[in-house]
This record gives structure tokens, sequence and C-alpha cells, in this order.
């Protein structure tokens, strides 16, 4: 067994982070305002082509922001990609809005238009108010978002890009979270670059991030005693954060490109043993290989490989439970095809940090080996 375990996507510092939070220290910023957050924004715009960014306290934070700024109501329906982690839902039951769970297309792994079409075509029928589309960028890859924001047109319904596992992937010649009238992003600890923790919302509307960051900030109107005329929210990123988060951007790109070398080799040393096939990728443009997942369709099961894993201390999950398996999410509306059911039963991330080393890999790749073997 491995003495130091090998985690599924763990931070990976480069330095500057170090030397950005010792210069918040010596200014005494570490207060939750500061420059590091406003540079932070910037240095995320520059880099991605947004408009507009507002640093928020994590990626569920800036979901429930974007509903809010897009003037959705108690009651309104919001359709989500139903395969994703929970904090791509949770924010649309927090402003009383319906969930409608929409599944994917095989081909990859995101968000299945067509499904998408025929489930606005059927709320509309049942009489109901349409707020707006979250879509999720799976795994850092990009959704079919010519073909979705087509569909948002036609129905004149707001499109949300979660792309929290998707910063550095494009869907063609322009970033995800770029394209609809709001993106979103994570710095969790787990994701391609991280701030401790965080998040970023960001728009083409000024006005709505404008309206974001005062809801952010506990709703303070501006003036020199405390006054609310609306409830607010406290949201913001801490100047830490962001100063952590500054020096991980620098390195970005570094870091996609190890992540799309990690799911090189896997591919080349796993795909078609015992039925493994590896999730698509580049469908729509390049992806930032965030994670690197499997599906296996032979014999072993994916439990089978991750207890192989986990007794040598090498840490593997499996792929998203679907939000409309999800009891919390019991009496939601969904439309389904079975592709992210087959996908939960069958599929399974392996460890893709960017500090793996060739090493690493080719232990994880042998166990699994030894697993079809058996």
């Amino acid at each position: 067994m491995r003495k130091n375990r090998l985690y599924l996507s763990p931070p990976h510092l480069n330095g500057c982070e170090l030397e950005n939070v010792k210069g918040a220290f010596e200014k005494n910023w570490i207060a939750p305002v500061g420059p590091d957050i406003d540079a932070f924004e910037q240095d995320f715009c520059t880099y991605t082509g947004a408009k507009h960014a507002l640093a928020l306290s994590s990626g569920t934070a800036a979901i429930h922001l974007a509903l809010l700024v897009s003037g959705l109501k108690t009651g309104d329906v919001v359709f989500c990609s139903t395969f994703t982690f929970a904090g791509s839902a949770f924010p649309i039951r927090y402003i009383g809005a319906e969930p409608v769970f929409i599944d994917s297309e095989s081909e990859s792994w995101n968000i299945d238009p067509e499904q998408l079409r025929t489930a606005i075509k059927k709320e509309l029928k049942k009489g109901k108010r349409l707020g707006a589309v979250i879509v999720v960028h799976l795994y850092g890859q990009s959704a079919n978002l010519n073909d979705l924001k087509n569909i948002c047109d036609e129905f004149n319904i707001s499109l949300i890009e979660d792309s929290a596992e998707s910063l550095g992937a494009y869907n063609r010649t322009m970033h995800t979270g770029t394209i609809g009238e709001l993106g979103v992003f994570s710095f969790n600890g787990n994701k391609i670059i991280t701030s401790s923790g965080g998040g970023m919302l960001v728009g083409k509307d000024k006005s709505k991030i404008d309206m974001a960051r005062y809801l952010s900030t506990q709703a303070r109107e501006s003036l020199s005693h405390y006054e609310h005329t609306m409830v607010g929210y406290n949201y913001r990123m801490s100047n830490i954060c962001a100063a952590i988060g500054r020096g991980q951007l620098s390195v970005i790109e570094k870091r996609i490109r190890r992540r799309r070398q990690v799911y090189d080799s896997y591919k080349e040393k796993l795909d078609g043993i015992g039925g493994i096939r590896f999730m698509p990728r580049d469908r729509f443009g390049r992806g930032n290989c965030w994670l690197t997942c499997l599906e296996d369709t032979g014999e072993a099961t994916p439990e089978c490989i991750r207890l192989a894993l986990e007794k040598e201390n090498i840490e593997s999950r499996p792929l998203w439970k679907p939000m409309h398996l999800q009891p919390v999410f019991a009496s939601a509306t969904a439309y389904c095809n079975g592709t992210s059911e087959k996908l939960f039963k069958k599929g399974l991330c392996l460890p893709s940090g960017t500090a793996m080393t060739i090493d690493d890999i080719n232990k994880v790749t042998e166990i699994i080996k030894e697993v079809f073997r058996k």
C-alpha cells in the first residue's frame, strides 16, 4: 500500500500564492475586502474574455445570485442538467423555483438539447412559467452550447453556464462560462485551480453583476450607517482567498496541459481493455480534462475497481449520481433517456491531479488491469 494517499484532484501550488498572501499580510489586507479581490476579478476577465466578474465565496453562491439577478420568482421552472453535483441544483430550491432535470447525450455526457426542447414544450403546455436553463460543462468538457443557446433564444429563456468544472475549457473559440447571459466558476480545493474555496460569477450585463455585487455584501446601501432595503447575503470572497486565486490563475494553462496529458496517458494504457471507454473529449471545443473519467462496459464493475484502488490508498470516485435519483429531488420532474443512469452505474473518476507522476499513473493502470485479469 502507498504510504502517501493519492487523491482524486488535490490542490497544486506553484509558490506565487504564498508570495501574494505574504503581501496581503504585510499590508494588513486580511479583512474580507482588499485590492486582491479587484485584481483577481480583472485577471479573470483578462484570461477568459468575460466582460464583468464578481469574486464570491463559492460556485453555489454564484448560481444562487445568477438566478436572483435573472429575475426568477417562486414557482418558475428552471431546467438543469441532471448529471451533475448537487450544488448546480440546490440554489433553484433556495429561491422557491421548480427544478426540472434534463438527461445527457451519450456523445458528450452533457445535457441533451433535444431532451431540453421536449421538456420546454411540455412544461409550456402545463402552463408553467419558464425561468432559466442551467447547463453544466461536465468534468471540464463543453456542452453543445450552439444548439442550447439557439433553443434558449427561441423560447426567450436565460442561459446560465455552470462552468464550475470547466475553467480554461473552450466552446469552439470562446471560453465556457462566457457565452450565456451569466457564467459560474468554482475554486473549491479539488478544482483545476483553487482559492482555498470560492467562486466567480461573470456576465455580459454590468447591471446584473452590479446587482449581484450589492446582494453579495448583505445588500447594504451606500450610507454611513447600515441601511437595508432588500435581503442580502454574505457571499463575497475574502482578500486572502483572492490572493491565492491570483497565484493559481497565473499557471492555469500549464495545469490544463498537464490534465490533458494525464487523460492521454490513461487512455493510451487502458482504452478498450475489458471494454473500458473514456469520456468523450473536445466534442465541442478544447476541454480542460479536470477529471479523467471512464465508462466500464465489461464484467468488472466500477466498484470493484474503486475498492482495488482504495486498498492501495488511491482515491477514485463514482460518476455523479443524477439529481433525479437523489432523495431530496424525488418530487422533481425529469426528462430522461437513460444515459445518466447508465453512466452512474458504469462510470468512475480516476485520480487526475496535475502533480501526479508517471509512476502514479502506471500504478493506477496496473491495478485496473489486474482487476480485469481476475
